[in-house]
């Protein structure tokens, strides 16, 4: 079988650059090795930091002065809004002008984008460390997905949620990094179990 080569831009923030793992343990770069089994070689463009809101992403990619087109973008924003306590119409927009963004950049091919729903990390130890009101966390953190799943769906992009799935870790301290508070290698690793079908459809 010849080999395809693909490109990722994905676009985020610590969930996308992967603190606290190591670089093998990103999701994108895992996405990347399962799908070298197949032949294709999908080659990733990150940008995301830590720490990143909506409008700070914004900001990134405008410094990047990006003019390529890519068989594959994600989207996943938002936490630090949340974090930030932000007010969620600020959300709103600007998730909004991103997924347009990133739709542009697949070459206006919606199916080509993937939007990946905010993790919760109110179960996480950090939260507990820091007296944080989980309640509040978890409530905020579905009211910023279900913005997101809405604009989402309305562009008819693909909306992997994975929230349901970051929740185990509430249960299971090893789908959490060795800094108490971003995902696990092995977390990152059932991300790429929700988005591995759709991915491959859309490149194949």
């Amino acid at each position: 079988m010849n080999n395809k080569n693909y490109k990722l831009l994905a676009l985020g923030d610590s969930y996308t650059i992967g603190e606290a793992v190591n670089i093998n343990q990103r999701w994108p770069i895992q996405l990347a090795e399962r799908l070298q089994k197949k032949s294709i070689t999908l080659d990733s463009i990150i940008i995301a930091t830590t720490g990143w809101t909506t409008d700070e992403l914004q900001l990134g990619i405008e410094m990047r002065d990006l003019n390529d087109t890519y068989e594959l973008v994600s989207l996943l924003i938002g936490v630090n809004n949340q974090y930030r306590s932000y007010p969620i119409e600020q959300y709103e927009r600007e998730f909004r002008q991103l997924l347009e963004q990133g739709i542009k950049f697949a070459g206006n091919n919606p199916d080509a984008v993937m939007v990946i729903s905010i993790p919760d990390y109110s179960v996480t130890p950090f939260t507990k460390e820091k007296k944080l009101n989980k309640k509040k966390i978890a409530r905020e953190i579905d009211e910023y997905n279900a913005i997101g799943e809405k604009l989402t769906k309305l562009k008819n992009v693909k909306f992997i949620h994975i929230t349901p799935s970051s929740r185990e870790a509430k249960n299971d301290l090893s789908l959490i990094a060795t800094d108490g508070l971003h995902p696990s290698g092995k977390m990152y690793s059932q991300w790429v179990d929700q988005m591995y079908d759709y991915v491959i459809n859309t490149l194949l």
